[in-house]
C-alpha cells in the first residue's frame, strides 16, 4: 500500500501562502478521531501519489509519525493553475462500512469496433469496509459490438458480496453507439433534396 508523508498544518498561516510555499493542504478525519486534523503536504509528493491514485483510493498516511489507513474522500484541482489545491482523506475502521467510489477504466478502446464509445459513468459510487474496497472497474472495449450497452449490474462490482452499491445498478455506464453522419454532410442532404 502507498504510503504518504504529511505534516501538521498551522492554522494561522493561509492555505495560499501555503501553496505558493509547494505544499497541497488537507484535512484527515473519520468516526474515531476524536477532531479533524489540518494537514500540508509537499506537492511533488501529492502529484506524484495523484499519477496512480484517485479519489476512492486507499492509501498510508504518515503524519508526523502517526498511521493511518485512510481513503482518499475528494480532491480539489485549480483548473487555471492545472494544479492541486487539496486532498482529503477519511481514517478507516476496520469493520465499518464506508462511502466511496471505484473510477470506470476502459481498456482498449482504441480497438471498439464501429461505433462511437460513450461513457456516462465515469465512477460507481458504493459502500463496503476497508478490506473490499474497489479503486477501479475495467471494461474491456474490445468485445463491444455497435448497440451493446454496459449497465452498472453488468460489471463485477455488482456481483461482489462484500460491496454494497448505491448507484443503481440499472444505469447505463457505458454504450456503443452506430456513427451517424456529421451535421455538414446531412446539411447537405437536405439543401439537394429541396
Amino acid at each position: 500500500m502507498n504510503t504518504l508523508k504529511a505534516e501538521k498544518r498551522d492554522m494561522t498561516v493561509k492555505a495560499k501562502k501555503l501553496r505558493r510555499e509547494g505544499f497541497v493542504t488537507g484535512n484527515v478525519f473519520g468516526k474515531e478521531m476524536k477532531e479533524t486534523v489540518p494537514i500540508k503536504i509537499v506537492k511533488a509528493d501529492a502529484e506524484r501519489l495523484i499519477k496512480t491514485k484517485r479519489k476512492g483510493s486507499q492509501i498510508m498516511l504518515d503524519v508526523e509519525g502517526q498511521q493511518y489507513d485512510v481513503l482518499i474522500k475528494e480532491i480539489q484541482y485549480n483548473a487555471i493553475k492545472g494544479q492541486i489545491d487539496e486532498i482529503d482523506f477519511q481514517a478507516l475502521v476496520q469493520g465499518e462500512k464506508v462511502h466511496s467510489v471505484a473510477e470506470v477504466t476502459l481498456i482498449n478502446s482504441d480497438k471498439a469496433v464501429g461505433g462511437f464509445l460513450q461513457l456516462n459513468l465515469e465512477e460507481i459510487a458504493y459502500k463496503a469496509t476497508p478490506d473490499a474496497l474497489v479503486e477501479s472497474v475495467e471494461i474491456d472495449v474490445a468485445k463491444l459490438r455497435v448497440g451493446d450497452v454496459i449497465k452498472v449490474k453488468d460489471l463485477p462490482i455488482a456481483s461482489d458480496p462484500k460491496v454494497e452499491l448505491t448507484t443503481s445498478p440499472d444505469a447505463v455506464v457505458l454504450t456503443l453507439s452506430e456513427v451517424h453522419a456529421n451535421a455538414e454532410e446531412s446539411q447537405d442532404d437536405e439543401a439537394a433534396a429541396e
